[in-house]
């Protein structure tokens, strides 16, 4: 256990990491059911402490998680039990853009810090890459609520679940163009099209370091 345990405090990255994709295998599991959005919320609280330990671990400053964390953690429950709310859904939506965004600005700073490359940092390159992924999943659902009709999918029109959205963003941000969820309104198409700038600076600016600086780690 102490060895399992400094190996997860050593890289929280990783755990990060690990923690976003199972989320999104859980979800299929959980179904659209009460029980199902309580599992969702409760394992959403521990991503998001997992997060929270992700930033406390760069150089981003601390107290700005909790006060971002502390609230959202609140609404996350708030939002697996009540159902059909557009307030709690907005306000928990968009504090969570906040926070993931948040998050990815802290392991943005924690990759760029250095001037060689740890296995924690390589981690963090797939770690940040789904947090930005799911800060883009909760904008959508943001922007579904303020301007319902928003997306459209092979269904047809009508609300799109978070899954819908979360799985247009990683298609979104990995560019591979997969996803028959489809932006049609104005407001939706433009966050789509900020989501795939951000996907193609992704690739050109951080990964384009982190490869640099393994290059030059082992040539040295």
């Amino acid at each position: 256990m102490p060895a399992w345990f400094s190996a997860v405090k050593g890289h929280p990255s990783a755990v990060l990491l690990a923690a976003q994709l199972v989320a999104v295998l859980v979800y299929p599991f959980a179904g659209d059911t009460a029980w199902g959005r309580t599992v969702i919320g409760v394992f959403g609280v521990i991503v998001l402490s997992l997060a929270v330990y992700a930033v406390r671990a760069t150089p981003a400053l601390t107290w700005v998680a909790v006060v971002l964390g502390i609230p959202l953690t609140l609404l996350t429950v708030v939002e697996g039990v009540v159902r059909g709310n557009d307030q709690v859904t907005l306000w928990s939506a968009g504090l969570h853009v906040v926070f993931y965004g948040y998050t990815a600005y802290g392991l943005i700073r924690y990759l760029f810090e250095d001037s060689w490359v740890t296995r924690d940092e390589i981690f963090a390159v797939g770690a940040n890459f789904t947090v930005v992924s799911w800060l883009f999943a909760y904008a959508f659902t943001a922007v579904q609520v303020l301007w319902p009709g928003s997306f459209i999918a092979y269904q047809g029109g009508g609300h799109r679940t978070f899954l819908e959205l979360l799985y247009l963003s990683f298609a979104n941000l990995t560019s591979v163009g997969l996803s028959d969820v489809t932006a049609v309104l104005p407001h939706a198409r433009a966050v789509v099209i900020v989501e795939q700038v951000t996907g193609v600076m992704y690739v050109a600016l951080i990964i384009a370091r982190v490869v640099g600086l393994t290059i030059t780690r082992w040539r040295g």
